[in-house]
């Protein structure tokens, strides 16, 4: 295996070939493009259409929809994560490398996510915004630990797991706006879900390139992620009120189908797969240990999916500050 800060270092010139993976400002949607435009003379019924509309949608796609905004609201912390780790960070803040060029239009591109779909929310009159916007400021002072410690290889498998996390879910919360007919949110949630599938695919090809430069050290640090388990970035959310809210936000999204054991499972598997991690070979000891522990993970969970999809459903709901206290 050899030193993941050099290898890092030495992916500059890959990195640079794959910027075009980030829309240049002029070429990006921005919030005002899809919402109503508060200067105009008809502004009011812009608002009365959107709000008209936004009561199409039940309550739990609302609570599946507000943890997801709150998720993509504690960016902070995510940029903060990668500029931890040795050979990704940004430096000086500006620097010109390759790296730190990625991260700053990657932040700036996920940083239209929160401010469109928090608009959205608070234009739609249906949710107690103050509970949601102490949730988001929770959520960064108490930060999160994807357990990727200073590792750079580990924090690009973390991101390239998460990337893809987010592109399902707010791809399902699309396709169920569309479905209880509302269009405008529909809209928003591909919007998001398109710049996702970029990130994911940029995320995986640093990941691949890191397995032909140094597969052992690829596998093993790919291994010892899902040990652990890839933790939500949420995790950590709280609103004061409830005692795990994010397990609450949680079962919900697995109700209704935003995000779930399977998907978990169809990710890990889809990674396994992008990587070719079957095939690497001239594997040290450990790495084709991890090889053989990797082959076989997604049919656990999967197995997993499986058990408690054939449990009787849970009756019980959970009431949300988000909501007014209402259940879902």
């Amino acid at each position: 295996m050899k030193n993941h800060t050099e290898v890092i270092k030495g992916m500059a010139p890959f990195v640079e070939e794959n910027l075009g993976l980030l829309k240049t400002v002029e070429d990006s949607w921005q919030p005002s493009d899809i919402l109503p435009d508060m200067t105009s003379e008809d502004w009011k019924d812009r608002v009365e259409g959107l709000r008209k509309q936004a009561r199409a949608v039940p309550d739990d796609i609302l609570v599946a929809l507000l943890g997801n905004t709150v998720t993509e609201e504690a960016l902070p912390s995510y940029q903060t994560m990668i500029n931890r780790h040795p050979g990704l960070s940004d430096e000086t803040g500006a620097a010109d490398s390759s790296w730190a060029r990625w991260s700053r239009g990657w932040t700036a591109e996920e940083n239209r996510h929160g401010e469109i779909l928090n608009r959205y929310l608070y234009l739609s009159g249906r949710v107690d915004m103050r509970a949601f916007e102490v949730t988001v400021q929770n959520l960064l002072r108490n930060g999160f630990d994807p357990g990727t410690g200073n590792d750079p290889y580990k924090g690009l498998i973390y991101t390239s797991f998460q990337e893809r996390a987010t592109k399902v879910s707010h791809g399902n919360t699309a396709r169920l706006a569309n479905e209880c007919g509302e269009p405008l949110l529909g809209k928003i949630c591909a919007l998001v879900t398109g710049d996702e599938s970029r990130h994911e695919e940029a995320y995986k090809r640093f990941v691949g390139k890191i397995a032909q430069e140094d597969p052992s050290g690829a596998v093993v640090a790919f291994a010892q992620m899902m040990k652990r388990m890839i933790t939500m970035p949420a995790r950590r959310m709280a609103d004061g009120k409830a005692p795990d809210l994010f397990a609450q936000f949680a079962a919900v999204a697995q109700r209704i189908g935003v995000y779930t054991v399977r998907d978990y499972a169809d990710i890990l598997e889809h990674l396994v797969g992008y990587w070719n991690i079957a095939a690497l070979t001239g594997l040290s000891g450990d790495a084709a240990e991890a090889q053989d522990y990797l082959g076989g993970l997604a049919a656990r969970y999967r197995a997993l999916a499986d058990r408690g999809e054939a449990k009787p459903a849970a009756s019980s709901k959970a009431a949300f500050s988000w909501i007014f206290n209402r259940a879902a």
